[in-house]
Protein backbone atom coordinates (compact mmCIF):
# COMPACT_ATOMS: atom_id res chain seq x y z
CA UNK A 1 0.00 0.00 0.00
CA UNK A 2 2.83 2.41 0.79
CA UNK A 3 4.38 1.84 -2.65
CA UNK A 4 1.04 2.42 -4.36
CA UNK A 5 0.48 5.65 -2.40
CA UNK A 6 3.86 7.10 -3.37
CA UNK A 7 3.38 5.98 -6.97
CA UNK A 8 -0.06 7.63 -7.16
CA UNK A 9 1.24 10.83 -5.51
CA UNK A 10 4.15 11.17 -7.94
CA UNK A 11 1.93 10.34 -10.92
CA UNK A 12 -0.48 13.11 -9.88
CA UNK A 13 2.39 15.56 -9.45
CA UNK A 14 3.80 14.76 -12.89
CA UNK A 15 0.31 15.12 -14.40
CA UNK A 16 -0.17 18.58 -12.84
CA UNK A 17 3.21 19.59 -14.25
CA UNK A 18 1.81 19.23 -17.76
CA UNK A 19 0.00 22.54 -17.17
CA UNK A 20 2.62 24.12 -14.87
CA UNK A 21 6.09 22.88 -15.90
CA UNK A 22 7.75 24.59 -12.91
CA UNK A 23 6.08 21.98 -10.70
CA UNK A 24 8.64 19.50 -12.04
CA UNK A 25 11.33 21.48 -10.21
CA UNK A 26 9.35 21.15 -7.00
CA UNK A 27 8.81 17.43 -7.62
CA UNK A 28 12.56 16.93 -7.92
CA UNK A 29 13.09 18.92 -4.70
CA UNK A 30 10.57 16.66 -2.97
CA UNK A 31 12.29 13.50 -4.22
CA UNK A 32 15.72 14.80 -3.24
CA UNK A 33 14.66 15.80 0.29
CA UNK A 34 12.21 13.06 1.30
CA UNK A 35 13.74 10.25 -0.79
CA UNK A 36 10.46 8.34 -1.27
CA UNK A 37 12.42 5.56 -2.99
CA UNK A 38 13.98 4.81 0.41
CA UNK A 39 10.50 4.63 1.96
CA UNK A 40 9.25 2.32 -0.76
CA UNK A 41 9.53 -1.45 -0.57
CA UNK A 42 9.99 -2.19 -4.26
CA UNK A 43 8.27 -0.14 -6.96
CA UNK A 44 10.15 3.17 -6.62
CA UNK A 45 13.42 1.41 -5.81
CA UNK A 46 13.46 -0.12 -9.26
CA UNK A 47 12.94 3.18 -11.12
CA UNK A 48 15.45 6.10 -11.25
CA UNK A 49 12.76 8.64 -10.32
CA UNK A 50 15.27 11.29 -9.27
CA UNK A 51 16.99 11.25 -12.67
CA UNK A 52 13.63 11.21 -14.49
CA UNK A 53 12.34 14.18 -12.49
CA UNK A 54 15.48 16.25 -13.12
CA UNK A 55 15.53 15.42 -16.84
CA UNK A 56 11.87 16.47 -17.16
CA UNK A 57 12.44 19.66 -15.13
CA UNK A 58 15.45 20.67 -17.22
CA UNK A 59 13.66 19.78 -20.45
CA UNK A 60 10.57 21.78 -19.47
CA UNK A 61 12.73 24.79 -18.65
CA UNK A 62 14.53 24.58 -21.99
CA UNK A 63 11.31 24.24 -23.97
CA UNK A 64 8.69 26.28 -22.13
CA UNK A 65 10.24 28.68 -19.63
CA UNK A 66 11.17 32.30 -20.25
CA UNK A 67 14.91 32.92 -20.43
CA UNK A 68 14.99 36.67 -20.98
CA UNK A 69 17.65 38.28 -18.78
CA UNK A 70 18.70 34.89 -17.45
CA UNK A 71 22.29 34.93 -16.27
CA UNK A 72 24.62 32.90 -14.15
CA UNK A 73 25.54 34.68 -10.94
CA UNK A 74 29.08 34.66 -9.62
CA UNK A 75 28.08 32.07 -7.00
CA UNK A 76 26.75 29.76 -9.71
CA UNK A 77 30.06 30.10 -11.51
CA UNK A 78 31.81 29.19 -8.27
CA UNK A 79 29.58 26.12 -8.00
CA UNK A 80 30.58 25.14 -11.54
CA UNK A 81 34.22 25.55 -10.54
CA UNK A 82 33.65 23.43 -7.42
CA UNK A 83 31.91 20.78 -9.53
CA UNK A 84 34.86 20.64 -11.92
CA UNK A 85 37.39 20.52 -9.09
CA UNK A 86 35.48 17.70 -7.35
CA UNK A 87 35.47 15.78 -10.63
CA UNK A 88 39.25 16.18 -10.90
CA UNK A 89 39.93 15.12 -7.29
CA UNK A 90 37.63 12.13 -7.76
CA UNK A 91 39.74 10.98 -10.70
CA UNK A 92 42.84 11.22 -8.45
CA UNK A 93 41.22 10.02 -5.21
CA UNK A 94 43.08 8.04 -2.57
CA UNK A 95 40.14 5.60 -2.46
CA UNK A 96 38.71 5.53 -6.01
CA UNK A 97 35.77 3.18 -5.40
CA UNK A 98 34.51 5.02 -2.31
CA UNK A 99 35.09 8.38 -3.99
CA UNK A 100 33.05 7.32 -7.03
CA UNK A 101 30.16 6.30 -4.77
CA UNK A 102 30.05 9.71 -3.10
CA UNK A 103 30.58 11.56 -6.39
CA UNK A 104 27.46 9.80 -7.72
CA UNK A 105 25.20 11.96 -5.52
CA UNK A 106 27.37 15.05 -4.96
CA UNK A 107 27.42 16.03 -8.63
CA UNK A 108 23.61 15.83 -8.77
CA UNK A 109 23.28 18.15 -5.76
CA UNK A 110 25.66 20.67 -7.34
CA UNK A 111 24.11 20.54 -10.81
CA UNK A 112 20.61 21.06 -9.41
CA UNK A 113 21.81 23.98 -7.27
CA UNK A 114 23.38 25.57 -10.37
CA UNK A 115 20.22 25.03 -12.42
CA UNK A 116 17.63 25.98 -9.78
CA UNK A 117 18.14 29.80 -9.67
CA UNK A 118 17.49 29.98 -13.42
CA UNK A 119 13.91 28.81 -12.80
CA UNK A 120 13.15 31.19 -9.89
CA UNK A 121 11.91 34.09 -11.98
CA UNK A 122 9.00 35.25 -9.81
CA UNK A 123 8.16 35.80 -6.17
CA UNK A 124 5.59 33.00 -6.41
CA UNK A 125 8.22 30.51 -7.56
CA UNK A 126 10.65 31.57 -4.84
CA UNK A 127 7.95 31.19 -2.21
CA UNK A 128 6.81 27.87 -3.68
CA UNK A 129 10.31 26.41 -3.41
CA UNK A 130 10.72 27.67 0.16
CA UNK A 131 7.34 26.19 1.07
CA UNK A 132 8.09 22.81 -0.51
CA UNK A 133 11.47 22.64 1.22
CA UNK A 134 9.87 23.32 4.61
CA UNK A 135 6.99 20.92 4.06
CA UNK A 136 9.25 18.14 2.79
CA UNK A 137 11.54 18.51 5.79
CA UNK A 138 8.47 18.66 8.03
CA UNK A 139 7.42 15.17 6.93
CA UNK A 140 10.52 13.92 8.74
CA UNK A 141 10.42 16.49 11.55
CA UNK A 142 6.77 15.92 12.52
CA UNK A 143 7.34 12.17 12.65
CA UNK A 144 10.38 12.67 14.85
CA UNK A 145 8.54 15.17 17.06
CA UNK A 146 5.62 12.81 17.68
CA UNK A 147 7.96 9.92 18.50
CA UNK A 148 9.93 12.18 20.86
CA UNK A 149 6.77 13.12 22.77
CA UNK A 150 5.63 9.49 22.98
CA UNK A 151 8.95 7.78 23.72
CA UNK A 152 11.51 10.44 24.60
CA UNK A 153 13.78 9.38 21.72
CA UNK A 154 17.42 8.58 22.29
CA UNK A 155 20.82 9.03 20.65
CA UNK A 156 20.94 6.77 17.58
CA UNK A 157 17.58 5.30 18.59
CA UNK A 158 14.92 7.66 17.19
CA UNK A 159 13.64 6.16 13.94
CA UNK A 160 12.76 8.87 11.42
CA UNK A 161 10.50 6.87 9.05
CA UNK A 162 13.37 4.73 7.75
CA UNK A 163 16.09 2.70 9.42
CA UNK A 164 18.82 4.53 7.52
CA UNK A 165 21.29 6.84 9.23
CA UNK A 166 22.13 9.00 6.22
CA UNK A 167 20.98 12.21 4.53
CA UNK A 168 18.28 14.11 6.40
CA UNK A 169 17.45 10.92 8.27
CA UNK A 170 20.71 11.20 10.25
CA UNK A 171 20.13 12.64 13.74
CA UNK A 172 22.61 15.54 13.78
CA UNK A 173 21.79 16.53 10.20
CA UNK A 174 18.02 16.71 10.70
CA UNK A 175 18.59 18.53 14.01
CA UNK A 176 20.60 21.23 12.24
CA UNK A 177 18.16 21.51 9.33
CA UNK A 178 15.13 21.55 11.66
CA UNK A 179 16.47 24.54 13.59
CA UNK A 180 17.76 26.27 10.43
CA UNK A 181 14.32 26.33 8.75
CA UNK A 182 12.46 27.80 11.75
CA UNK A 183 12.97 31.42 10.51
CA UNK A 184 11.73 30.38 7.05
CA UNK A 185 8.65 28.71 8.56
CA UNK A 186 7.83 31.86 10.53
CA UNK A 187 8.36 33.99 7.41
CA UNK A 188 5.94 31.87 5.36
CA UNK A 189 3.36 32.01 8.15
CA UNK A 190 3.42 35.81 8.16
CA UNK A 191 4.20 36.84 4.59
CA UNK A 192 3.24 33.80 2.52
CA UNK A 193 0.81 34.24 -0.37
CA UNK A 194 0.25 30.59 -1.33
CA UNK A 195 -1.25 29.97 2.11
CA UNK A 196 -2.20 33.49 3.27
CA UNK A 197 -1.66 34.17 6.94
CA UNK A 198 -4.60 33.25 9.18
CA UNK A 199 -5.07 31.39 12.47
CA UNK A 200 -4.78 27.98 10.79
CA UNK A 201 -1.55 28.79 8.97
CA UNK A 202 0.00 30.40 12.04
CA UNK A 203 -1.15 27.53 14.25
CA UNK A 204 0.44 24.94 11.98
CA UNK A 205 3.62 27.01 11.70
CA UNK A 206 4.00 27.35 15.48
CA UNK A 207 3.30 23.65 15.97
CA UNK A 208 5.89 22.82 13.30
CA UNK A 209 8.44 25.09 14.99
CA UNK A 210 7.76 23.25 18.25
CA UNK A 211 8.36 19.94 16.46
CA UNK A 212 11.62 21.38 15.09
CA UNK A 213 12.73 22.18 18.64
CA UNK A 214 11.85 18.63 19.72
CA UNK A 215 14.14 17.03 17.12
CA UNK A 216 17.43 17.81 18.94
CA UNK A 217 15.81 16.43 22.10
CA UNK A 218 14.62 13.25 20.41
CA UNK A 219 17.91 12.65 18.65
CA UNK A 220 19.91 13.80 21.69
CA UNK A 221 22.40 15.67 19.52
CA UNK A 222 24.62 18.30 21.11
CA UNK A 223 24.87 20.05 17.75
CA UNK A 224 21.11 20.62 17.78
CA UNK A 225 21.27 22.26 21.22
CA UNK A 226 24.03 24.62 20.08
CA UNK A 227 21.96 25.51 16.99
CA UNK A 228 18.94 26.34 19.19
CA UNK A 229 21.05 28.65 21.36
CA UNK A 230 22.53 30.37 18.30
CA UNK A 231 19.15 30.84 16.61
CA UNK A 232 17.72 32.29 19.83
CA UNK A 233 20.54 34.84 19.90
CA UNK A 234 20.12 35.71 16.22
CA UNK A 235 16.38 36.26 16.59
CA UNK A 236 16.83 38.40 19.70
CA UNK A 237 19.20 40.68 17.76
CA UNK A 238 16.29 41.78 15.54
CA UNK A 239 13.63 42.10 18.25
CA UNK A 240 12.65 45.47 19.70
CA UNK A 241 12.16 44.18 23.26
CA UNK A 242 15.27 42.04 23.51
CA UNK A 243 15.46 42.03 27.31
CA UNK A 244 11.82 41.02 27.74
CA UNK A 245 11.87 38.25 25.13
CA UNK A 246 15.32 37.10 26.23
CA UNK A 247 14.08 36.77 29.82
CA UNK A 248 11.03 34.83 28.64
CA UNK A 249 13.21 32.45 26.62
CA UNK A 250 15.44 31.85 29.62
CA UNK A 251 12.40 31.20 31.79
CA UNK A 252 10.96 28.72 29.29
CA UNK A 253 14.32 26.95 29.05
CA UNK A 254 14.61 26.65 32.85
CA UNK A 255 11.02 25.46 33.29
CA UNK A 256 11.38 22.84 30.52
CA UNK A 257 14.47 21.19 32.02
CA UNK A 258 12.53 18.89 34.44
CA UNK A 259 10.47 17.61 31.50
CA UNK A 260 13.50 16.64 29.40
CA UNK A 261 14.59 12.97 29.25
CA UNK A 262 17.37 12.18 31.71
CA UNK A 263 19.44 10.68 28.89
CA UNK A 264 19.22 14.01 27.01
CA UNK A 265 20.45 16.18 29.89
CA UNK A 266 23.15 13.63 30.67
CA UNK A 267 24.45 13.75 27.10
CA UNK A 268 24.31 17.55 26.95
CA UNK A 269 26.52 17.72 30.03
CA UNK A 270 29.34 16.17 27.99
CA UNK A 271 29.69 19.49 26.10
CA UNK A 272 31.64 20.84 29.08
CA UNK A 273 33.64 17.61 29.61
CA UNK A 274 34.61 16.91 26.01
CA UNK A 275 37.98 15.45 26.99
CA UNK A 276 36.22 12.57 28.73
CA UNK A 277 33.89 11.99 25.78
CA UNK A 278 35.36 9.61 23.23
CA UNK A 279 33.27 10.98 20.36
CA UNK A 280 34.45 14.56 20.93
CA UNK A 281 38.07 13.49 21.47
CA UNK A 282 38.00 11.48 18.24
CA UNK A 283 36.76 14.48 16.28
CA UNK A 284 39.58 16.68 17.52
CA UNK A 285 42.10 13.97 16.66
CA UNK A 286 40.65 13.64 13.14
CA UNK A 287 40.76 17.42 12.65
CA UNK A 288 44.42 17.51 13.66
CA UNK A 289 45.15 14.65 11.25
CA UNK A 290 43.36 16.52 8.44
CA UNK A 291 45.45 19.65 8.95
CA UNK A 292 48.63 17.57 8.76
CA UNK A 293 47.30 15.67 5.73
CA UNK A 294 46.63 18.76 3.58
CA UNK A 295 50.11 20.07 4.29
CA UNK A 296 51.42 17.10 2.30
CA UNK A 297 48.39 16.90 -0.05
CA UNK A 298 47.37 20.51 -0.79
CA UNK A 299 44.94 19.36 -3.51
CA UNK A 300 43.12 17.04 -1.08
CA UNK A 301 42.64 13.31 -1.28
CA UNK A 302 39.27 13.14 -3.01
CA UNK A 303 36.01 11.98 -1.49
CA UNK A 304 36.30 9.80 1.63
CA UNK A 305 40.03 10.50 2.01
CA UNK A 306 39.48 10.14 5.77
CA UNK A 307 39.62 6.36 5.31
CA UNK A 308 43.39 6.69 5.31
CA UNK A 309 43.67 8.31 8.73
CA UNK A 310 45.14 6.65 11.81
CA UNK A 311 46.00 8.29 15.11
CA UNK A 312 46.26 7.90 18.86
CA UNK A 313 45.04 10.24 21.55
CA UNK A 314 44.51 10.40 25.28
CA UNK A 315 41.06 10.40 26.84
CA UNK A 316 40.64 11.83 30.34
CA UNK A 317 37.74 10.69 32.49
CA UNK A 318 36.83 11.68 36.05
CA UNK A 319 34.87 9.16 38.12
CA UNK A 320 33.54 9.13 41.68
CA UNK A 321 31.58 11.62 43.79
CA UNK A 322 32.36 14.43 46.20
CA UNK A 323 35.92 14.31 47.50
CA UNK A 324 36.48 10.80 46.16
CA UNK A 325 37.22 11.75 42.56
CA UNK A 326 39.55 9.65 40.45
CA UNK A 327 41.13 10.80 37.17
CA UNK A 328 41.60 8.07 34.59
CA UNK A 329 43.80 8.41 31.52
CA UNK A 330 43.23 6.11 28.57
CA UNK A 331 45.26 5.90 25.36
CA UNK A 332 43.02 5.21 22.34
CA UNK A 333 44.27 4.11 18.93
CA UNK A 334 41.86 4.58 16.03
CA UNK A 335 41.77 4.77 12.24
CA UNK A 336 39.42 5.40 9.34
CA UNK A 337 37.23 7.85 11.29
CA UNK A 338 35.03 10.34 9.44
CA UNK A 339 35.70 14.08 9.57
CA UNK A 340 32.60 15.00 11.64
CA UNK A 341 32.89 18.54 10.26
CA UNK A 342 31.94 20.02 6.91
CA UNK A 343 34.92 22.38 7.07
CA UNK A 344 37.46 19.61 7.56
CA UNK A 345 35.55 17.37 5.17
CA UNK A 346 35.96 19.92 2.42
CA UNK A 347 39.56 20.66 3.34
CA UNK A 348 40.63 17.02 3.49
CA UNK A 349 38.78 15.95 0.34
CA UNK A 350 39.19 19.00 -1.92
CA UNK A 351 42.30 20.64 -0.49
CA UNK A 352 42.93 24.36 -0.12
CA UNK A 353 41.40 25.36 -3.47
CA UNK A 354 38.19 23.39 -2.98
CA UNK A 355 37.81 24.71 0.55
CA UNK A 356 38.37 28.30 -0.67
CA UNK A 357 35.70 27.97 -3.38
CA UNK A 358 33.22 26.41 -0.94
CA UNK A 359 33.90 29.11 1.67
CA UNK A 360 33.46 31.86 -0.94
CA UNK A 361 30.05 30.48 -1.94
CA UNK A 362 28.85 30.63 1.65
CA UNK A 363 30.55 33.92 2.49
CA UNK A 364 29.16 35.76 -0.54
CA UNK A 365 25.68 34.35 0.12
CA UNK A 366 25.70 35.71 3.67
CA UNK A 367 26.97 39.09 2.46
CA UNK A 368 24.36 39.30 -0.30
CA UNK A 369 21.40 38.45 1.94
CA UNK A 370 22.53 41.12 4.40
CA UNK A 371 22.93 43.63 1.56
CA UNK A 372 19.44 42.85 0.24
CA UNK A 373 17.93 43.15 3.71
CA UNK A 374 19.44 46.57 4.32
CA UNK A 375 18.84 47.87 0.80
CA UNK A 376 15.11 47.07 0.84
CA UNK A 377 14.67 48.25 4.41
CA UNK A 378 15.89 51.68 3.27
CA UNK A 379 13.48 51.69 0.32
CA UNK A 380 10.54 50.98 2.64
CA UNK A 381 8.08 50.22 -0.19
CA UNK A 382 4.91 48.20 0.30
CA UNK A 383 5.48 46.07 -2.82
CA UNK A 384 8.89 44.89 -1.61
CA UNK A 385 8.09 44.70 2.12
CA UNK A 386 8.42 40.90 1.89
CA UNK A 387 12.08 41.05 0.84
CA UNK A 388 13.89 42.11 4.07
CA UNK A 389 12.22 39.45 6.28
CA UNK A 390 12.87 36.74 3.68
CA UNK A 391 16.52 37.77 3.33
CA UNK A 392 16.83 37.74 7.13
CA UNK A 393 15.19 34.32 7.44
CA UNK A 394 17.52 32.86 4.81
CA UNK A 395 20.53 34.46 6.45
CA UNK A 396 19.64 33.18 9.92
CA UNK A 397 19.05 29.67 8.62
CA UNK A 398 22.36 29.80 6.77
CA UNK A 399 24.28 30.86 9.88
CA UNK A 400 22.69 28.03 11.87
CA UNK A 401 23.81 25.60 9.18
CA UNK A 402 27.36 26.94 9.32
CA UNK A 403 27.45 26.30 13.06
CA UNK A 404 26.01 22.79 12.72
CA UNK A 405 28.42 22.08 9.86
CA UNK A 406 31.32 22.61 12.26
CA UNK A 407 30.41 19.30 13.92
CA UNK A 408 28.81 17.32 11.06
CA UNK A 409 30.14 16.24 7.67
CA UNK A 410 27.44 17.95 5.59
CA UNK A 411 29.52 20.04 3.19
CA UNK A 412 27.61 18.69 0.19
CA UNK A 413 24.15 18.23 1.79
CA UNK A 414 21.59 18.67 -1.05
CA UNK A 415 19.11 20.52 1.19
CA UNK A 416 21.74 23.14 1.99
CA UNK A 417 22.62 23.60 -1.67
CA UNK A 418 18.89 24.18 -2.31
CA UNK A 419 18.97 26.82 0.42
CA UNK A 420 21.92 28.46 -1.34
CA UNK A 421 20.09 28.26 -4.67
CA UNK A 422 17.07 29.92 -3.07
CA UNK A 423 19.28 32.81 -1.93
CA UNK A 424 20.79 33.14 -5.40
CA UNK A 425 17.35 32.96 -7.02
CA UNK A 426 16.04 35.73 -4.76
CA UNK A 427 19.07 37.89 -5.57
CA UNK A 428 18.89 37.43 -9.34
CA UNK A 429 15.10 37.95 -9.36
CA UNK A 430 15.43 41.25 -7.49
CA UNK A 431 18.26 42.33 -9.79
CA UNK A 432 15.99 41.78 -12.83
CA UNK A 433 13.19 43.63 -11.04
CA UNK A 434 15.38 46.66 -10.31
CA UNK A 435 16.57 46.81 -13.91
CA UNK A 436 13.03 46.60 -15.26
CA UNK A 437 12.00 49.45 -12.94
CA UNK A 438 14.91 51.63 -14.05
CA UNK A 439 16.84 51.32 -10.80
CA UNK A 440 20.04 50.18 -12.48
CA UNK A 441 21.99 53.43 -11.78
CA UNK A 442 20.91 53.39 -8.11
CA UNK A 443 21.81 49.74 -7.86
CA UNK A 444 25.22 50.26 -9.46
CA UNK A 445 26.07 52.98 -6.95
CA UNK A 446 24.91 50.84 -4.03
CA UNK A 447 26.81 47.88 -5.44
CA UNK A 448 30.11 49.75 -5.23
CA UNK A 449 29.60 50.20 -1.49
CA UNK A 450 27.95 46.84 -0.89
CA UNK A 451 28.65 43.15 -1.41
CA UNK A 452 29.66 41.21 -4.50
CA UNK A 453 26.88 40.13 -6.87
Amino acid sequence: MRDLFFLAFLAAAFALALRRPFLLVLVYAYIDIVSPQRLSYYLLNSVPISLIAFALAAGAWLLADKKADSRLSFRQLLMIALLGWCAWTTSHADFPIDAATKWNWVWKALVFAIFLPLTLRTRLRIEALALVMCLCASSIIITGGIKTVLSGGGYGVLNLMVDDNSGLYEGSTISTVAIAIIPLILYLAKYGTIFPSDWRVRGFAYALCFACLLIPIGTETRTGLLCIILLGGLMLMHMQRRFLYGSLLMLVAIVSVPFLPASFTSRMNTIETYQSDESASTRIAVWKWTLDYVKDHPAGGGFDAYRGNSFRYESHKVTGKGNLLTAERQVIIDKGRAYHSAYFEMLGEQGYLGFLIWAMIHGISLARTEWLRRFYLKRDEAKTAWVPPLALALQQGHIVYLLGALFIGIAYQPFVFMLLALQIGLDTYLTRLRKSEGDAPIFAQAQRTGAIA
